[in-house]
């Protein structure tokens, strides 16, 4: 009964807001606007999703634990300081319309608890960008225009050498296709959980490399803070959270959320009985 009463009170408010009884400030580019700004530039990215945002108000996560630090560092981000650093937040204001029912449910109750976070925080003189460039399939009602995002996803890597910073259980791109546009791959291999504790020597390791490479980010919340980093010492670096998740899914043609059996895998030696020989040849460093 809490919860339907709790859905129902988030779906009244979303209505006043979504017919403009209530004002809504935050403006957000489309999926297709984000991706053809990551094509046509060389900006860095950063992405919010939920857990961010509940973590600027301490809550921790399953794989982050919260702190102030954290919160505060998170919140100035939020705030969008530089103009070549793109930061993402849920494109989720305006309209719905485009969710399944389920996804729907989901982030008029996120907004019902979240939405003072993101009025606080957010700058209202700029239009961020879409997190959903990086979780494009599962939510959508209509999954039609998902071989079109994905086919100009993988043309920002295209014939580049690319850094893949993940947790240990990530394997982005082991069994698909995602990356395979891309000229050359490594991988630094980080904790998989509480990772931004590892940020320092994370860090060293990516400031290894020259600047001609691309750095694609999948450590949770500590991937805003080292997009960011990177981004200040002339580095381009995109922080992709789930992407390869949700190609996974866009590939298998899910209907909803599955696992995925490599998310299981940790361990060189488990590495090598799974047969991902190339996965490990690409790794450069592995950080406990």
């Amino acid at each position: 009964m809490k919860r339907k009463l709790k859905d129902m009170l988030a779906a009244f408010v979303y209505f006043l807001y979504e017919k403009g009884i209530l004002h809504n400030r935050i403006r957000v580019h489309s999926i297709d606007e984000t991706i053809d700004e990551l094509l046509r530039t060389e900006k860095s990215m950063v992405r919010f999703g939920d857990g961010e945002i509940v973590m600027i108000k301490g809550v921790d996560l399953m794989l982050q634990k919260a702190s102030p630090e954290i919160g505060e560092g998170l919140a100035g981000i939020l705030a969008y300081p530089y103009d070549d650093l793109i930061v993402t937040i849920p494109d989720i204001f305006d309209t719905l319309a485009d969710h399944h029912a389920a996804s729907r449910r989901f982030w008029r109750d996120h907004l019902l608890f979240c939405r003072r976070t993101y009025e606080k925080y957010c700058n209202p003189d700029r239009i961020y960008y879409s997190t959903f460039v990086s979780r494009c399939y599962y939510f959508a009602q209509d999954r039609s225009r998902c071989d079109g995002w994905f086919a100009k996803i993988r043309k920002i890597w295209e014939n580049r050498d690319i850094v893949i910073v993940e947790g240990a259980k990530t394997h982005n791109g082991v069994g698909n296709d995602l990356f395979d546009s891309a000229a050359g791959i490594e991988r630094i291999i980080c904790p998989p959980k509480d990772a931004y504790g590892a940020l320092p020597a994370i860090l060293a390791e990516c400031l290894h490399y020259g600047r001609d490479r691309l750095f694609l980010l999948s450590v949770g919340v500590a991937a805003k803070f080292l997009a960011l980093e990177l981004f200040q010492k002339g580095y381009r670096a995109l922080d992709i959270g789930n992407l390869d998740m949700e190609y996974e899914w866009y590939v298998r043609g899910a209907s909803g959320k599955i696992p995925l059996a490599k998310h299981e895998v940790i361990g060189e030696e488990a590495n090598r009985e799974a047969g991902y020989h190339e996965y490990l040849e690409q790794i450069k460093v592995w950080l406990n």
